[in-house]
Order: structure tokens, then C-alpha cells, then sequence
């Protein structure tokens, strides 16, 4: 492997542009006009240099299979739920891993090397399971995949799923998830979330909840598991994902709600693109966003983090990977257009998402993996305004992507 020196390099907060050198697959040195005579030189001609971009959510299991066996007409939350019912008794180890790469390409395209995927834990076979732990190996040397056990159908929804869930941990998943708004009663609900507690606490593995994915108000799992994470002292371990629910509390509980949040710090993954569609299908008029309070979360010096969820799936039939698309949709659905409000979203792509998963080593600093995304404009607002795609993804050292900006020429008048 060569070492690469990048030029002229602007960091975001940074007041001037430095050289980063990378040996080894490693950050060597941040300085202003390094010298390093044998390596590859890229000069980043003063853009935005950024540590990669961070899935935080997403079904790699699901991806690119919209359609098949049918589309989801209604745009809901529940019709896609069923239709993945029907598809997932025909999924083969190779069906799986082929769509599953095909999408880990498509988002290492534009600059994403670290993903949360949950996978469906509650198939008899665990087949989808054992094609992304297989998967997960074999990509390891160009992006970093974490896999959450999660029980579409619920956790007491069968007699068999409670020891599927076990068995996907043993089998070597990393985060515990759970669905207890799709649970068969409140009480399930509650004991669901008691359960993957105790699950992580034995297994030694983060938490990551689909939580309150629905616009009843009166869904109020999030505060069951603000409760589990204070009694047992793991909150930065654990994730609250979609939260839409908390959008339609009053707002009297919300602020209830945001005081007991300040006593932990749990994570939010918040997926504006997916909510945004699936979420108000039953109400006329005014019809509400669906969203989790993502503002006001970030206001009161909460984590937040967002996902795709979907790509091309039986929920949602948009997505090209780009992690700069769900900021984008973010600063809108969640009216964050003051200009330290969009720098936050950027961070809820980067920084944020890297904190959500847990991982370790992520930032530009010497001594971290060599994981580095070049951006043809000068700013994270930039970044967003023009939704941009990176010129150059580097990952652990070597150079995998490498795009030429796009020319044109009009003629007018």
C-alpha cells in the first residue's frame, strides 16, 4: 500500500487548510505543507475533508427487493410488514448477499464506510442472519458493518421468536433489537424491552429499538427504556430508532419526556426519508410529519443521528445511498434552517452516527484508520445545499473511489 499525502485540505471548523499524510493505512500526520516525497498526492484544492459518512439504520436484508412479489400500494408502515412476510420465505444466502453488496457499494460510493444494519431475526432459518455475519467478513477490509438481531414480527408474537433472538446473538450479531409498538399488547411491549435489557447485559451487546414507530400518541415505549437505561447505567449504549410517536405527544408529556432524556444520554436515529412517507397515512387534514422531535432533541444536547432505513424495499422504493440526501431531508421536515441547525445535520451524518454506533477511532487524528472522504465544495452547508457526491473516498488507507466531477457547457441568447 502507497502512502498518500492529501493537499490543501480544509476541516470542518478548521480556520485554515492543512496536508494530511497517510501510511499504512493509518493517519500519519495533520500539518500545514507536509513533505512526504514518495507518496501518491491527491490535492484536495482546499474542499471539505471529512471523516466517512455513517449509516446509522438501515435493512440491508430488505434492500432492493421492492416489488417482489408486489409493491406496497398504501405507502404504510403495516402493508410493508406483510409483503416482507411473503418475500422473506424465498430468501436464499446468495439473494441476500448479492442485494446486500450491491447496496454496501452503492453507499461506499458516496463516502459510507460504517453501517447499522438490522436484519430479521424472526425467519425460522435465520438464513438472511447468516449471509450478512458471512458478508460482514468479507467486506471488512473496505467498510465496517454492525449487525442488530431485530424481531420484525415481535418478540412474543410466535413462541419461537424469544429463542430466535437468543440464537442470532450467539450466532455472533452486535446490538439487540426489538418492536414493542408491533408487540401483541402494551404489557408485551414492556416486557419486550425488560427482555433485550437483560439480553445485552448477559451477551455484553448494544441496544437499537425500533420504538414507537406509529402516530399514536398514547405509544410511549420510549419512556420504558429511558427507565431501563438509567436503572442500569448503560444509556450511551443504547438507541431509541424512528421515535415518531414523540412527535404527536402533547406537549406537556414532551417536555416530561426531555427532562428524564437529560438524565441519560441514549442515542437517537432518527429516518426522516422513510417516516416522512410512511408516517400521517391516516390522518386528512392537517396531516402531521411523523417525525420524532429531532430539533428540539439536539437542542437539549441529546444525540441525534439519522438513517436511510430503506433502499428500494417494500417501504420505501427511493434511495441511492447518499447519506448527504437524508441531512438534506432532515434540515427540512425538521425545520432546521438556521445555519448552526444545518451544520448539526451534517454532524448527525458524521460524528453523531459514529457516537450512535459506538465506534471507536473514527475521527482525523493521527493514529486512526485512514477512513477519509474528499467533497468537491468548501463547506458542510455547501455540502448539503448542492447534495453533493465525494470526488475521492479513501478507506483504510487506499484510495477505492475516486468521481470526476461533471462538466457543461450552455449556450443561451
Amino acid at each position: 500500500m502507497s502512502d498518500l499525502l492529501l493537499r490543501n485540505c480544509t476541516l470542518k471548523g478548521a480556520a485554515s487548510p492543512v496536508d494530511i499524510l497517510i501510511a499504512d493505512g493509518r493517519i500519519a500526520a495533520i500539518e500545514a505543507q507536509l513533505q512526504a516525497p514518495n507518496a501518491e498526492i491527491i490535492d484536495c484544492q482546499g474542499n471539505l475533508v471529512t471523516p466517512p459518512f455513517v449509516e446509522s439504520h438501515i435493512h440491508l436484508d430488505s434492500v432492493l427487493a421492492a416489488g417482489d412479489p408486489h409493491f406496497n400500494q398504501s405507502g404504510t408502515l403495516f402493508e410493508g410488514i406483510q409483503i416482507w412476510g411473503e418475500r422473506k420465505k424465498t430468501l436464499t444466502k446468495a439473494d441476500v448477499q448479492s442485494r446486500a453488496l450491491e447496496a454496501l457499494k452503492m453507499m461506499a460510493a458516496q463516502g459510507v464506510l460504517y453501517v447499522r444494519t438490522h436484519v430479521d431475526v424472526t425467519e425460522p432459518s435465520l438464513v438472511a442472519l447468516d449471509a450478512l455475519l458471512e458478508l460482514q467478513d468479507q467486506v471488512k477490509d473496505w467498510t465496517t458493518v454492525q449487525i442488530c438481531a431485530f424481531p420484525q414480527d415481535g418478540i412474543y408474537s410466535r413462541p419461537e421468536n424469544i429463542g430466535l433472538l437468543e440464537e442470532a446473538l450467539k450466532r455472533g450479531a452486535q446490538v439487540v433489537g426489538g418492536i414493542p409498538h408491533y408487540e401483541l399488547t402494551r404489557e408485551d411491549g414492556v416486557a419486550s424491552i425488560h427482555h433485550i435489557f437483560d439480553l445485552a447485559e448477559r451477551y455484553d451487546r448494544l441496544i437499537d429499538v425500533h420504538c414507537d414507530e406509529v402516530d399514536d400518541e398514547q405509544s410511549r415505549f420510549l419512556e420504558v427504556i429511558v427507565a431501563e437505561a438509567i436503572k442500569h447505567g448503560n444509556g450511551e449504549r443504547v438507541a431509541a430508532s424512528h421515535t415518531t410517536a414523540f412527535g404527536s405527544y402533547n406537549d406537556s408529556y414532551a417536555y416530561k419526556l426531555l427532562g428524564f432524556l437529560r438524565r441519560t444520554n441514549i442515542n437517537f436515529i432518527a429516518n426522516p426519508l422513510i417516516n416522512i412517507t410512511l408516517q400521517g397515512r391516516m390522518d386528512s387534514y392537517p396531516k402531521r410529519r411523523g417525525l420524532t422531535r429531532i430539533k428540539e432533541l439536539w437542542q437539549n444536547g441529546i444525540n441525534v443521528s439519522v438513517g436511510q432505513d430503506c433502499i428500494y424495499d417494500p417501504w420505501y422504493i427511493f434511495g441511492t445511498g447518499s447519506m448527504i440526501t437524508v441531512a438534506y431531508m432532515t434540515v427540512h421536515v425538521s425545520q432546521m434552517t438556521g445555519l448552526p441547525e444545518i451544520d448539526a445535520c451534517f454532524d448527525m451524518i458524521t460524528a453523531n452516527g459514529a457516537r450512535s454506533l459506538h465506534v471507536q477511532d473514527y475521527d482525523l487524528k493521527v493514529g486512526n484508520p485512514a477512513n477519509v472522504v474528499v467533497l468537491p465544495v468548501k463547506d458542510a452547508f455547501s455540502a448539503l445545499r448542492f447534495q453533493v457526491a465525494p470526488s475521492h473516498v479513501i478507506s483504510r488507507g487506499k484510495l477505492i473511489v475516486q468521481n470526476k466531477a461533471a462538466t457543461s457547457e450552455i449556450s443561451v441568447g
